[in-house]
Order: C-alpha cells, then structure tokens, then sequence
C-alpha cells in the first residue's frame, strides 16, 4: 500500500494507553507493508533525554526533542508514531508547526484520572500519592487536554482492538485524501 508520511502523535495521561495503542497501530501497519519507527516517551528519557528532569521547562525540551526526532523520520518518508504524554497544548502546537499541520494527527488517548490510577502498572501514581514523586501530571501538575486533536479515543470505554480500527479507518480516510490533492 502507497503512502503519505505521517506523525500519529498519542498524547494522553500516564496509563490512559498511549503506549498499548500505539504498538497495536504500529503492528497493523507494518503487517499492511507500511514503514514505521515507534516513538515511546519513557524510551526517549532513557537515551536521548536523560539529562531530563520533569519540571515544565523539562517536559517542555523533551517535547521538542521529541518533536525533531519525529520529522527527522517524517522527512526520511517513515510513517510515524509517538507516545507522549505531553501534557500541554503549546508543545503540541509546536510539533504540529514542526512537522507541518497537513503530516500531524493528534490522537488523544482520553481517560479517566481514577481509571488511569487503576491502571498503575508502573506503580507512578501510588509514589506520587506517597510523594515520592514530584511534578507528576494530573495530580500536581496540568494536563491540557487537546482543543481539537483529530482523533479522541474513550480508552476506559473503548477495547484495544476497537481503538486500533477506529484509527485504523482514519489513517485510511486520510491517506486517501492526501491521495486526491496531490
């Protein structure tokens, strides 16, 4: 299958699923015959950003770095995903201004703050809790929801599976678009 490069971006609170989906769209994508590179927030903290802290100067530079990886790949014509939290809506502005709004695909993984508690597989919400954690998003620092991303996936109500056809479906609109006006 032909297509147009794109940057899926998942932004979404810790264990709302931006993660989970992302690897399952990369997946579907791949087996279509598309090229793709995955962009993971806690990888990204573990090479390229690990002089980072997570104070909003912090966060803000890892979005940008984030941000340039991501259109480096785009450029190089690999379709796109990355998963980041990326809590405020200026820097998401910023990578779609980056990449050029026409590539970006914001997908809001949107979920509960107590569903996303639940969910605490890296056990961030009870350190946080305990205090442990500072500066930790949603309880002492902001997330901004997206204004007007192009996808809003209810990740409490909506399966893995689900989620991945939706934007699946998307993609397929899209492409098919970009198709037509090139």
């Amino acid at each position: 299958m032909q297509h147009n490069t794109l940057l899926l971006w998942f932004t979404g609170l810790s264990g709302a699923g931006k993660s989970t989906l992302s690897q399952s769209v990369n997946e579907e994508l791949r087996k279509s015959g598309i090229h793709t590179t995955l962009l993971d927030g806690d990888i990204l903290r573990q090479g390229l950003c690990n002089d980072l802290g997570f104070a909003q100067a912090d966060r803000t530079e890892n979005i940008r770095r984030a941000g340039e990886v991501s259109k480096l790949f785009v450029d190089a014509g690999i379709m796109t995903l990355a998963a980041f939290m990326s809590p405020m809506e200026k820097d998401r502005t910023f990578v779609r201004n980056l990449v050029g709004a026409d590539r970006f695909i914001e997908i809001y993984c949107k979920c509960p703050f107590e569903v996303c508690e639940s969910r605490d597989v890296k056990g961030l919400y009870q350190k946080a809790r305990k205090g442990k954690l500072i500066n930790f998003v949603g309880l002492d620092e902001p997330y901004q929801e997206p204004i007007s991303p192009e996808l809003k996936i209810d990740t409490s109500e909506l399966s893995i599976d689900e989620s991945t056809s939706i934007i699946l479906a998307f993609l397929h609109t899209k492409i098919n678009s970009l198709k037509r006006n090139n």
